[in-house]
């Protein structure tokens, strides 16, 4: 993926039987997703025009341009669509795009490695910042709150953590 490319949304599947496909936005703005546009695979090959057709449950219907049949909207199934991050709103100071913590280090708050981070989730609680540990063994999951996480520098690359008690070991 191209750092200058933000994750906007995913195509879960076909709608109906004349091409149309159901999107899910991981906008802000659910329906900001289309105004982005043109959206792109994740290696940039190929390039999505989208038009938004109506809303569905967990996203919307939407038409994809080149796409004319329900076999041609099942094969973009699963396809993860990308924005130009200049088309993106800017954001505040304590606002990040996910795309943009992914890879940075974790250090707690006496300057000690504690990990990267490889994902950001939500799991419907808040999201949670899935850490691979320094140390080795199964991620962990850091609740991204001003608590637990009270600086992000994204221009150093690095969060500073204030982890709860033994989650780090």
């Amino acid at each position: 993926m191209s750092p200058t490319r933000v994750c906007v949304g995913a195509i879960s599947g076909a709608f109906g039987v004349r091409g149309e496909v159901r999107l899910k936005s991981f906008c802000a703005t659910p329906e900001d997703i289309a105004a982005y546009g043109p959206l792109f695979s994740e290696d940039g090959t190929a390039s999505y025009t989208v038009k938004l057709t109506a809303q569905v449950k967990n996203g919307f219907a939407a038409e994809i341009e080149g796409i004319t049949s329900k076999e041609a909207a099942d094969a973009l199934r699963g396809l993860r669509l990308y924005a130009d991050r200049d088309r993106m709103p800017a954001l505040s100071d304590d606002e990040y795009y996910h795309a943009d913590l992914i890879g940075i280090e974790v250090r707690d708050t006496g300057g000690t490695l504690l990990g990267h981070v490889k994902a950001v989730q939500d799991y419907g609680a808040g999201d949670m910042l899935e850490v691979t540990p320094a140390a080795g063994g199964a991620t962990i999951l850091l609740p991204f709150t001003h608590e637990a996480v009270p600086t992000v520098d994204i221009g150093a690359g690095r969060i500073v953590a204030d982890p709860p008690e033994g989650l780090f070991g």
